[in-house]
């Protein structure tokens, strides 16, 4: 019976493979709030200017990149386990969203995306 062998180096850095097929998808909380809706985004290391957020029918869509930019001169890979690659994470609200205005907050790794929404909690659409 003939083995398969991998490459040890593999094992240890996981981010030497061929891209992702589909973006990352971050992991998200959703709440509703007075005013509209609260999108709690993990995005650890993603800035304001890494990121786009759109409003696409009852769709808010967040798409941008984790870039590695604490990189030194002359330091070689050991092990990657954080991704870097780019991401897309789109989160539907029963909201009509046509004339929502939306703000993008930064805070310990969370990107928060406010959305305001013309109906008040509570009242039907």
């Amino acid at each position: 019976m003939a083995q398969s062998h991998r490459p040890r180096h593999a094992v240890f850095t996981p981010g030497f493979g061929p891209p992702p097929a589909r973006p990352w998808d971050p992991p998200v909380d959703v709440y509703r709030v007075a005013d509209g809706w609260l999108l709690k985004f993990e995005l650890a290391g993603v800035g304001p200017d890494d990121i786009t957020v759109a409003v696409e029918g009852r769709r808010v869509v967040v798409r941008g990149a984790r870039v590695d930019r604490c990189l030194e001169p002359g330091c070689a890979v050991h092990r990657l386990e954080i991704t870097y690659t780019r991401f897309e994470r789109a989160v539907e609200v029963p909201d009509d969203l046509d004339r929502a205005a939306v703000r993008c907050e930064f805070h310990h790794g969370m990107v928060l995306v406010r959305v305001y929404t013309d109906t008040p909690r509570g009242e039907p659409e």
